[in-house]
């Protein structure tokens, strides 16, 4: 019958989506233990990572240094890893090589692996020796391929002690052949490194040189895995956003874009490592892959248009790295302010950006004035639930008419017995003489939907979500509810496979949908009353895999909805005794 078949329809569509989104989601793996392969931070093994790619745009490399030559081995007497300027920040800790002068140990000193505030520090970037090696190096590429030019072994001089945002750092190396370099590095913001080059050109003819910036990465790192995440490289070139995976770069080996503007890295679900040449500067820009004995190498790099140094003359280019977190409002403002080209694509909130973002801003804003990221998942509930009103309150009319109708379908079955089609017929004129929308009942479901997608997304990429906690047990909003029925939460010491893992607020969400779906018009068929009463079974197990943000939230909504349908089920007179057993 067509309200039975619009209901179902509604009914398998969201069990269908909730199943897609479970096969392609599974639950996220825990992290790697500190210090094993792969995972962030893992400590060096000396020899064990070569250099990355040191000729962006298939220049000829730097004098003095081999393409993929071990730059322990290419380093020359006096240039040592020990020979560091630490770096001092609120936010970021570190330090920087004078051999090379790469930006390549980077530790976020504000997040840690875990919610436990003694778990370890979250370290990004990683020198060339170690095994989970992640740096960004900038330089230059001599156009005639012989003249010295600083390299990943150059052993730069300073009088500089610490890197901090009040003392930046001066570095200088002379090339015996009249070229003198200089690199300034400057701590210009929250994890933005500004990076001025300059060459002095003390010989009696031109010379030129071209500007490139790399990130480089060895291994392939643990991803989330899932389908709505991009976690790689990545880029705004031109006027769209290139994101690249890993296995697909693996297969294409090189990428590479002539002529464009914008910035180009390496994100992780939360991290950034990115270069971005000064705005309005012309680039070829490259994403590739390699194979070095064994060692999976992936890089994106970019080289920027030829500078000619005339005799007695000099060249500054600027350049720009960030390496940190991807905080929506910092990438906002970098955007905004500093003219990065769509920065704010570093964070991917999907198809669904006009909504997701938007999304996030409330929920940020909320949590500003409660306090707790959980009480604003409540909060934006309420003001959903308030600017679809008017539509629920349609719905859940249509609906208390449909249930106050009950007694006379169940007349109609008992008169018309097996006679379908008339069955049909006489159903439809009841509708239409009491001006009942059987379709209507959909709405709710159909709306939620949407709403369900957009903080999932967020729950999923915004940093500012990952370990917030809730009250209770509840300490991360972006991981799924830690307990566990089937432990007798806690009092049993047994690890059971992932698909027996029912934490209290699932269990307290199928409640919630069970009771209010005792509010809804039972099906006349049989088989889809029994389909309709396993269904808060169903999506207690589905969602009991889902961020526990997202498993309170629709808990929430679904009392507010069950309050919004009794109290309209009240107002029409409808109660279970007027619309019959059902």
């Amino acid at each position: 019958m067509p309200d039975n078949r619009n209901l179902l329809l509604a009914i398998v569509i969201s069990i269908g989506i909730l199943l897609v989104f479970n096969m392609m989601m599974p639950p996220p793996e825990p992290p790697p233990p500190a210090g094993e392969a792969g995972g962030p931070g893992a400590p060096g093994t000396p020899g064990a990572q070569t250099d990355a790619i040191p000729t962006p745009g298939g220049l000829p490399a730097p004098s003095g240094v081999t393409p993929g030559a071990s730059p322990a081995a290419a380093r020359p007497t006096g240039g040592t890893d020990e020979a560091r300027i630490p770096i001092q920040d609120a936010r970021i800790s570190g330090s920087i090589p004078l051999a090379g002068a790469r930006i390549d140990s980077i530790t976020l000193t504000d997040y840690r692996e875990t919610p436990d505030p003694e778990s370890r520090q979250i370290v990004l970037l990683s020198p060339p020796a170690g095994r989970a090696a992640f740096y960004a190096e900038l330089g230059w590429v001599a156009a005639d391929g012989t003249t010295p030019v600083p390299a990943g072994n150059t052993s730069w001089s300073t009088n500089d002690r610490t890197l901090s945002r009040e003392r930046p750092v001066k570095l200088a190396w002379d090339n015996g052949a009249g070229l003198r370099f200089n690199r300034s590095i400057e701590l210009a913001d929250d994890y933005l490194l500004t990076v001025d080059q300059t060459v002095f050109n003390d010989t009696t003819s031109p010379v030129t040189l071209y500007p490139y910036g790399l990130v480089s990465r060895s291994g392939t790192p643990e991803t989330s895995g899932f389908f709505i995440l991009h976690e790689g490289p990545l880029g705004v070139l031109g006027e769209g956003l290139q994101e690249h995976d890993y296995d697909d770069l693996v297969d294409d080996g090189e990428i590479k874009v002539e002529n464009t503007e914008g910035w180009l890295g390496i994100t992780d679900k939360y991290w950034l490592t990115a270069l971005i040449p000064e705005p309005g500067e012309t680039f070829t820009a490259r994403f590739l892959h390699r194979l070095e004995q064994g060692v999976d190498k992936y890089q994106t790099d970019y080289l920027r248009t030829a500078v000619t140094v005339p005799p007695g003359g000099r060249a500054t280019v600027r350049n720009h790295v960030f390496a940190g977190a991807k905080k929506a409002h910092l990438l906002d403002r970098y955007r905004d302010d500093l003219n990065f080209a769509k920065f704010d694509l570093a964070i991917d909130f999907g198809w669904f950006y006009f909504l997701t973002k938007p999304f996030f801003y409330a929920l940020s804003w909320l949590q500003g004035v409660l306090g707790n990221f959980g009480l604003a998942i409540l909060a934006l509930t309420v003001a959903v639930k308030l600017v679809f009103f008017p539509l629920a309150n349609k719905s859940y009319r249509s609906m208390s008419q449909m249930k106050a109708l009950q007694p006379e379908m169940v007349k109609l079955r008992e008169r018309l017995g097996d006679d379908r089609q008339k069955l049909n017929q006489e159903m439809m004129a009841l509708y239409k003489r009491e001006k009942v929308n059987p379709a209507a009942g959909c709405l709710p479901i159909l709306i939620q939907i949407p709403v369900f997608f957009a903080l999932y997304k967020v729950l999923f990429v915004a940093i500012e979500m990952r370990h917030a906690p809730f009250y209770g047990w509840i300490e991360d909003l972006s991981a799924v509810d830690p307990t566990n029925l089937f432990t007798l939460f806690g009092l049993v010491d047994w690890g059971p496979p992932s698909f027996l893992h029912l934490g209290i607020w699932p269990i307290l969400m199928g409640i919630s949908m069970w009771a209010q779906m005792r509010l809804n018009p039972t099906p006349a068929d049989p088989i889809q009353a029994r389909i309709f009463q396993f269904m808060p079974l169903v999506f207690t197990f589905l969602l009991a895999t889902f961020p526990a943000g997202l498993v309170i939230y629709w808990t929430w909504n679904n009392l507010l909805s069950m309050a919004q349908q009794w109290v309209i089920m009240r107002r029409a007179g409808v109660t279970r005794a007027t619309a019959g057993k059902t």
